[in-house]
């Protein structure tokens, strides 16, 4: 006769109230590489438009970093400023 019991790992209950989901911070900031990934550019072509001024980020120290309010400020100014065609002048000189 065995004495061993077969182990079965014991799933913790939520507590009263909590969620049944991981609820993560949000974060004030984002990195270059992840606005480049949510406006479909190259790493590398991200980092000219930072360097230019034309994406609003901070140098903090050796890293840029895009304030998350004023990247989601720029979007919506930049979408309301745009014509159907995506440039201020209408094409073939009309």
């Amino acid at each position: 006769m065995s004495n061993v019991v077969p182990f079965e790992p014991r799933q913790a209950s939520p507590a009263i109230g909590e969620a049944d989901f991981d609820v993560r911070p949000v974060r004030a900031v984002y990195t270059v590489k992840e606005v480049a990934a949510m406006l479909s550019l190259s790493v590398s072509s991200a980092y000219t438009l930072v360097r230019a001024g034309q994406i609003p980020a901070e140098r903090l120290g050796r890293r840029w970093v895009v304030p998350r309010s004023r990247f989601h400020a720029w979007l919506d100014g930049a979408a309301c400023g745009l014509s159907a065609t995506g440039t201020d002048s209408p094409r073939g000189g009309w």
